[in-house]
Formats: C-alpha cells, sequence, structure tokens
C-alpha cells in the first residue's frame, strides 16, 4: 500500500509519515487525496492504529495526513448515481445540462440595491425565461422526473420563482391540459398558447380569505346564463375574496385558475375550475376583476393579492367541465356523481404534480443547506477556553448538525425519488371522504408524504441556520429565505395538519386500510441503528398509534358523543397517528435503498434513523420496544456513525448538484481561499 504525504498546515506542523492500513476507518481504495485533522498528543491519535508511526510528533502540534491512495475513487461517482437514481446515466446528464442551460448559475444570485418590486420584475423576466428554455408543458407534465428537477433547482435558485412555476404548470396548465373544456375550444387554446410560452402567468384561486377549509365549499359563483350559454362569475362579498394568489405584480400578464361553484338554474352543481383572464398584456386588470395587492411578505416574499370579481362575463371555453355538461335546455349532468366526487375530482388534476414538486423542492433546499453549512463548518477554528483553536468540526454538536443535515437531505431525495417513479407506475389507492381536506381521496400517500418532507426539510434548516450562527441569519444568507419558503408550505400545497387529520380519519375505515402486522416486541441494543429494526419499531409505533384511536373513538362514541366530539377530543391522537404512517412509510423506504446504497450512504440511513428513534424514544420505551436505558444506546451509536463519517462530509456535501456560487455560500467573499469541498482541518 502505498505511503502517505505529510503537509504543514502551521508554522509549529511537522512531517508526518503513516501508512493507509493506520487509519480508522481505513482508507478506501480512491484515487484522492484523504485529509483528517490530527493533533498529536505525543501518541497515536485517539481511535487510530497504534501501529501507525508519527515522526518527530511533538505534543500539540495540530498536522494534517494527506494519504495518497490507490487508483479506483468511485466514492462521488457513487453518491451522484444514488442521488440520480438507478438507470438514470448519460439521461440524467443531459437533463441537468438542459437544466443548467434553463436555470443558469447567474440566476442564483441578486443585483445589490434592488426594491422588492424591481426583484419580482427580475424574478418573473428570470421564469419567463427558464419556462421558454425547459421542454414544453406537455412534455413537462408528462415526464414528473423533469418537471421535478426543474422546480428543485428554481427553489434552491429562488424560492419565489419555484412558487411561481408550480403553480403556472400545476395549477393552471395542467388542469387545462387534463380537462375536457365545454363548448369551442378556439378561445381556450388562445389563453393555453399564451401560458405555453409564458407570454401570461397563471395564478390559482383557490381559497378564501375569511373561512377556513374554504376549498371545501368556495362561495365564488359561476352562474350559468341560458340566454347566453356564458357565466357570470361573482363574489358575493370580500370575505369571499380570492386569497392567497400570486397576482399582485401590476406589470405581468396574468390568468388565473379560479375555483368556483357552478350555478345552474339556481342550484349548486360543485366546484369546477375556470380559466379567466385577470390581467392583460400590459398587466392591467380586466373589467370585472378587482385585485388589491398584499403586504409585503418575508417567508415567501411573492406577489400576493385579494382577488375580487363584480359580475364578471367569462365565455363558455373557460369552463373545464371535465365531462360534464349543460345542454340545450339548460340540464346539468355529471358522471361524477354527486358534489363531493366532483370536488375530489378537481382537485386531482393538479394536486399530485404540487405534492411530487413540493417533496422535490424541499429535497433540493436542503441538500443546499447541507452544503452551506458544510462549507461554513470546514476549515473553521473555535477559541472556546476548553480547547482553543480546534476545528469547529471537531465537536460533536457541531458534527451531528453537519451529519444530520447530510441526512435529512439525502432521506429527501430518497423520498423524492419515490415518488416520482410512483407516478409512472400507479398511485395509491385514495381513501376518505374529505371530512377535512379531499386530499386523502385524491391519493392516500402523497399528500401525507408532502407534510412529512417539509417537517424533515424544516427542522434540517433550522439545524444548519443555527449551527452557522449569526452567519445563518444574515440577509444574504440563503438559509432564511429556505426556511421561510419551506415553513410557508406547511399550509400551502395542502395544509399539514389538515392532511394529518384527514389521513387519521381515513385509517379508521379498516374497508380501505389495515394497520401494519405485529412485529417483535423488543429490538436489543446492539442492533438499534439495523434497517430491520428501524421498520419493526416504526410499523409497532404505528399499529400502536391506530388502535388507541380506534379505541378512544370507539369509546367517546358508546357514551354518546357526535362525530364532532369524537374527533375533536382526538386531534392531537389523530396527527400521532398519521404522523406514525408517514414515519413508517419513509422508513420501509430507506430500508429498500440501504443496500444499493454507497457505504457512507448507508450511515447517514442509519443516523436518520436513529434521530427518529431518539424522538419517539417515549413511546419505545413505554411500550417496551426497546432496551433501557435507551437513550445511552442510541447517543453511542450516534458518536460511532459521526466518527466514521466526518472523514466523508466533504464528499457527500460537494455530491450534490449545486452551483458553485457566492450567492448560496456568501462567507466565501469574506474567504476566498476556503475550498468548497476540500479537506476538513
Amino acid at each position: 500500500m502505498s505511503a502517505s504525504r505529510a503537509r504543514n498546515c502551521s508554522s509549529n506542523s511537522v512531517s508526518v509519515t503513516a501508512c493507509a492500513a493506520a487509519c480508522t476507518p481505513p482508507c478506501p481504495a480512491r484515487t484522492r487525496w484523504r485529509r483528517w485533522p490530527v493533533t498529536c498528543r505525543g501518541r497515536p491519535p485517539r481511535g487510530r492504529n497504534p501501529s501507525c508511526s508519527l515522526d518527530s510528533a511533538e505534543e500539540g502540534t495540530h498536522m494534517t495526513i494527506d494519504h495518497d491512495v490507490t487508483p479506483g475513487d468511485t466514492l462521488r461517482s457513487e453518491l451522484q448515481a444514488f442521488l440520480d437514481g438507478p438507470g438514470s446515466g448519460t439521461a440524467q446528464r443531459k437533463l441537468r445540462d438542459r437544466l443548467r442551460s434553463a436555470l443558469p448559475d447567474a440566476y442564483f444570485a441578486w443585483p445589490d440595491g434592488t426594491t422588492r418590486q424591481e426583484r419580482l420584475t427580475l424574478v418573473y423576466a428570470r421564469a419567463r425565461d427558464a419556462g421558454r428554455a425547459a421542454p414544453p408543458a406537455t412534455a413537462l407534465l408528462d415526464d414528473p422526473n423533469t418537471l421535478c428537477a426543474l422546480l428543485s433547482r428554481a427553489a434552491v435558485a429562488d424560492p419565489d420563482m419555484f412558487h411561481i412555476l408550480l403553480v403556472h404548470y400545476t395549477l393552471v396548465l395542467a388542469p387545462i391540459l387534463r380537462s375536457i373544456p365545454a363548448g369551442p375550444s378556439a378561445g381556450l387554446a388562445a389563453v393555453r398558447a399564451r401560458l405555453e410560452t409564458m407570454d401570461s402567468f397563471g395564478s390559482a384561486l383557490m381559497t378564501e380569505s375569511s373561512r377556513s377549509n374554504s376549498h371545501l365549499h368556495p362561495r365564488t359563483q359561476a352562474v350559468f346564463d341560458p340566454e347566453t350559454g356564458d357565466f357570470v362569475l361573482h363574489t358575493p362579498d370580500a370575505d369571499a375574496s380570492k386569497f392567497p394568489n400570486s397576482t399582485g405584480h401590476p406589470g405581468v400578464p396574468k390568468t388565473g385558475a379560479v375555483y368556483a361553484q357552478l350555478m345552474v338554474d339556481g342550484t349548486q352543481q360543485g366546484v369546477f375550475v375556470f380559466i379567466v383572464e385577470l390581467r392583460g398584456a400590459d398587466g392591467a386588470t380586466l373589467p370585472g376583476v378587482q385585485i388589491t395587492p398584499a403586504p409585503d411578505s418575508f417567508a415567501l416574499p411573492c406577489d400576493f393579492a385579494s382577488v375580487r370579481f363584480d359580475r364578471m362575463r367569462i365565455p363558455l371555453h373557460a369552463w373545464l367541465s371535465d365531462g360534464a355538461t349543460i345542454d340545450a335546455e339548460g340540464r346539468f349532468k355529471d358522471t361524477t356523481g354527486d358534489a363531493a366526487g366532483r370536488l375530489a375530482r378537481t382537485m386531482s388534476i393538479g394536486a399530485p404534480h404540487v405534492w411530487r414538486g413540493v417533496i422535490a423542492a424541499c429535497a433540493g433546499v436542503t441538500q443546499a443547506s447541507a452544503r452551506i453549512l458544510q462549507s461554513h463548518t470546514a476549515n473553521r477554528v473555535t477559541m472556546g477556553r476548553l480547547a482553543p483553536e480546534q476545528g469547529l468540526i471537531r465537536y460533536r454538536n457541531q458534527q451531528e448538525a453537519v451529519l444530520g443535515a447530510l441526512a435529512a437531505a439525502y432521506v429527501l431525495t430518497v423520498l423524492s425519488r419515490h415518488t416520482i417513479l410512483q407516478s409512472t407506475t400507479a398511485s395509491a389507492p385514495a381513501l376518505g371522504d374529505a371530512t377535512w381536506a379531499p386530499w386523502s381521496t385524491v391519493d392516500s400517500e402523497l399528500p401525507l408524504l408532502k407534510a412529512c418532507a417539509t417537517r424533515i426539510a424544516l427542522d434540517a434548516i433550522a439545524s444548519c441556520r443555527t449551527h452557522c450562527g449569526a452567519a445563518g441569519f444574515v440577509t444574504g444568507n440563503r438559509l432564511n429565505a429556505f426556511h421561510g419558503f419551506v415553513n410557508s408550505y406547511f399550509c400551502a400545497g395542502g395544509d399539514n395538519e389538515l392532511i394529518l387529520m384527514d389521513t387519521a380519519h381515513s385509517m379508521t375505515d379498516t374497508d380501505r386500510y389495515q394497520p401494519p402486522g405485529r412485529h417483535p416486541r423488543s429490538i436489543e441494543a446492539a442492533n438499534l441503528s439495523a434497517p430491520e429494526s428501524w421498520v419493526s419499531l416504526a410499523r409497532n409505533a404505528e399499529r400502536h398509534f391506530h388502535r388507541c384511536l380506534t379505541a378512544r373513538l370507539a369509546q367517546s362514541r358508546s357514551a354518546g358523543s357526535d362525530q364532532f366530539t369524537a374527533w375533536n377530543d382526538n386531534l392531537a391522537l389523530a396527527q400521532a397517528a398519521a404522523t406514525a404512517r408517514a414515519d413508517r412509510i419513509v422508513l420501509e423506504l430507506l430500508r429498500t435503498a440501504y443496500d444499493g446504497a454507497p457505504s457512507p450512504v448507508r450511515r447517514l440511513l442509519r443516523l436518520y434513523a436513529l434521530t427518529w428513534i431518539q424522538q419517539n424514544a417515549g413511546l419505545l420505551v413505554e411500550q417496551r420496544l426497546v432496551p433501557s436505558p435507551l437513550l445511552d444506546h442510541v447517543w453511542q451509536h450516534r458518536r460511532a456513525l459521526c466518527d466514521e463519517l466526518v472523514p466523508d462530509i466533504a464528499d457527500l456535501a460537494a455530491a450534490f448538484d449545486l452551483p458553485n456560487s457566492d450567492a448560496i455560500f456568501p462567507h466565501r467573499r469574506n474567504n476566498p481561499t476556503e475550498p468548497t469541498s476540500g479537506s476538513l482541518r
């Protein structure tokens, strides 16, 4: 095995000779210089093989050992292949090249001194250019992998741009392309063409300002006029104004997908989408449209606004009838059967695209956040009195923060890849009856995974921001933007709490949901981080919460409680049950991915699972599913994994497809010598 080279890293450093076999963990066969931080104490460094010889080492000397290892550097390519997914190869590289053309590195930076309005104008200009350079909308909506890759890169470049493009493609163009319009479609074709060429931007007008769950029963009405064959779109009062939506910019053409109650002969016929031009080519509002810009938003600073309609006449082709008809005598017919079925059908067209896009964006911004924290930590020293001038990465809390963020990024990538692959096979069967939200009637899994992904991402980004110290909170740091963006999608794209409650409601219907079977009742301490243990514990946790929820509901009903009281008294338990289901799905996905993952990724997945065990320690100990004292065992496993993972941190972070830009790593402007993915010294 080849000898190592020594590199002085300070004025009092000394030459070091060691063999590659002396390292714990041993150097894999990779054609690169592996650099480890070492502080000599006059004896072999802790955790390393005592056979490693350190020539002329003086106590207290700080040095870096560079190992010249054997050919076959495959780790980074293996990591990138894992992130891309199986069977990607050349196709994924071509996709990356096209996306870099659509969203070049320059789009990740902003001119200094721009006002909010100037910034939004630039966001729309960039979004327009990106849409024109990307594949056509029809191709994007038929290829979730490409659409999600575009949206993920847009989210890292600018969360506002992600939001604009997500709504444009998934909630406006998708319904137009997937629904069957009523009447001659020439007028709708012209609207579609303007949207596809990005000459107009789409905006979804779904929720209303003054009522929760307004999407279940909007008060905005589209009244059919049998005399003219068109519709009158009307907002009855200010409380029914459509809010929030991205229609506030006065210079951007906007087309709305308006969710409204269809009224035929005085009868409500269900919620449909109506395609309505809101702002013309010059950005001016059309007659019958009233747009009131909202105050500035700091979490997701888009051009939010409130919209009202004042008896606006819209043509028949604006109605995306989706198979429903109104005959010459004014009689309405809908094959979906009832209003609940129509609502689920209307929501189902764009929602799966939204959920996949949000999950992909969560993966993208978490990757970027982990890379920011890794870059911040690399080469940084601390002046704490416990051990002055120690590398920041030597502190366990910083190690766990960096590795925890990397673990979350890889986990979310696995989750995103699963939802994309699922779209090409078969979606999960719909459950539920839209008691709280229509999402479980659309898909039983995707909305739940969206809620789970935003939770994982927010926790990781918050940790990154905290462990970057003051730099994590300055305006120029992307972590603030990423945190606000993910937090906003706790409500956008389907409110997370409503999704959890609706999922829990569907889980109590045993005709459509079966809880996991019983698994081994106890896990040995030595096996806590084993993949089989994750799955067993997660399944038992879900089974436990499901059993408790159904028992509590039955007890409440037997005591004479109505449906509202029975559920209202158990909402915390309902959310815990749905969360346990989401966690079980994720941990099963990680178990599936584990065997084919590179060794460092397998360790990250184990670290993530240990975090889940620690977060659920109370339940697991209470149910006697794990040994006691649990946390001591968890911490021991975590320390061991961190020791194994620290040498691979730079490679794990560098594998992410991110621009090498000062806009993402702003602290480099003050430290130009800092490497982008080099050693952690």
